[in-house]
């Protein structure tokens, strides 16, 4: 079985309008929610084998307090530039090549990517993956590269707004 967790960044801050939009920082709303976030995952049980990330400074910091959480090193986030301003299909690219050692993978990254890959393994519409939404996808699969709409389906959907 394979997992993984399509893990939109924590809400970002507009406040600088000269920063590039791969700079931006989170904002007030985002440096709470990701804690809290990484948290109640955490407590959920399920511990990642690998933590990937987006270069873009909102996203990498929501997924620092994600490996904070699980006490993985911060250095050991894998920056993987093509999560950024990605296609669906090419952060499907990312997770089927991942090695098949790998059972649970955290992949932080953006929308519109993130929702409609969401949106591929359910038969229920999710509009939107909330910032710092959680989507949990789980593959029958025994290979990360045999992973597709037959034996893959979204598990769970978690945002910030259920719990605070």
């Amino acid at each position: 079985m394979k997992v993984f967790y399509l893990i939109r960044h924590a809400k970002s801050s507009w406040g600088e309008p000269q920063l590039r939009d791969i700079q931006r920082p989170l904002n007030a709303r985002g440096l709470r929610d990701a804690p809290f976030m990484s948290q109640m995952l955490k407590g959920k049980g399920e511990i990642p084998n690998q933590i990937i990330s987006s270069p873009a400074v909102r996203a990498h910091t929501t997924a620092k307090y994600f490996a904070e959480a699980f006490d993985i090193a911060p250095e050991q986030i894998v920056l993987e530039k093509n999560i950024y301003e990605a296609y669906p299909e090419q952060v499907m690219d990312i997770v089927r090549e991942l090695d098949d050692s790998l059972s649970i993978v955290l992949v932080f990254g953006h929308n519109p990517a993130f929702t409609s890959l969401a949106n591929m393994f359910t038969d229920e519409y999710i509009a939107n993956v909330s910032t710092c939404g959680i989507v949990r996808i789980v593959s029958t699969s025994k290979t990360w590269q045999d992973i597709d709409r037959t034996n893959t389906e979204l598990a769970e959907y978690l945002y910030p707004k259920e719990y605070l």
